[in-house]
């Protein structure tokens, strides 16, 4: 079964009534009133210049992979845990179906933690680039799986325009000769197959050789559960940043895991 096909299929339903709810003007009074963008970009390159790991630490209650990852899910105070531990960017799922999430849960982080938020979701609309916006998120993305390339290009134009950093997302070296072409985007090679949901952090070695030249970071996400997985990316791409979920999620109390890699440098 093609889960990405699934869950478009009901983000598109869930549009319809979300753009009766957030007309756009409403959109541009909330952005005009939010005082807490953090410039996304910037902190990873940041990090990047300085060769150490960049951890984009996700915040999330379930996924179709995993089912329910926190019974008493608590964006807040996961996001304080994530800042306090070294995280340099964060990651909010707001998918609401399948990942259980909310865009005000970007709002309630933002208005607690000082880091700079990607919204994760499905964006299948250049009006998501806005709504997003004026709930408090810094980065969206682009799941070039999901979209074909002209609306792919809409959303990233759209991104652009609204100051807030796109992240293409390839899991394929057809996506990825696509994705070289979006110069000021950042690039997420998925080790997970959103069709099928399996993962493979090979994608990530296989894929990085047609990226290697791209000016902007590229980000290694999915699929990686220790420090070894890390240490081997970096060995063998050198890339140094880090989208993960399930593997900090389930070590939430102790954070003995984002402690760690962390602390591994180029």
């Amino acid at each position: 079964m093609n889960v990405l096909k699934k869950i478009i299929e009901q983000k598109k339903i869930l549009l319809t009534n979300v753009k009766k709810k957030f007309t756009n003007s409403f959109i541009s009074e909330e952005i005009k009133k939010n005082n807490t963008y953090l410039n996304f970009t910037d902190a990873i390159i940041k990090k990047n210049k300085e060769k150490k790991t960049c951890i984009i630490a996700e915040i999330k209650k379930a996924s179709p992979s995993a089912g329910i990852i926190i019974e008493n899910y608590n964006p807040i105070n996961i996001g304080k845990i994530y800042s306090l531990n070294g995280a340099t960017c964060l990651s909010i799922l707001t998918e609401e179906k399948f990942f259980l999430g909310n865009l005000n849960d970007i709002k309630k982080v933002k208005e607690n933690v000082k880091l700079p938020v990607l919204c994760k979701d499905f964006f299948i609309d250049p009006y998501q680039v806005p709504l997003a916006k004026s709930f408090g998120a810094d980065a969206i993305l682009i799941i070039l799986s999901g979209v074909d390339i002209q609306l792919a290009k809409e959303i990233y134009q759209t991104a652009i325009e609204y100051d807030v950093a796109p992240i293409v997302e390839i899991h394929s070296s057809d996506e990825a000769e696509k994705a070289i072409n979006f110069k000021k985007a950042l690039i997420g090679i998925n080790n997970r197959n959103l069709k099928t949901l399996k993962t493979d952090i090979k994608t990530t070695f296989n894929l990085f050789k047609i990226l290697s030249n791209h000016s902007m970071p590229i980000i290694c996400e999915s699929g990686i559960k220790n420090e070894e997985d890390i240490k081997r990316i970096i060995s063998e791409t050198g890339i140094l940043n880090f989208l993960i979920g399930e593997s900090l999620l389930k070590d939430i109390e102790g954070s003995s895991f984002l402690k760690k890699i962390t602390q591994i440098s180029q």
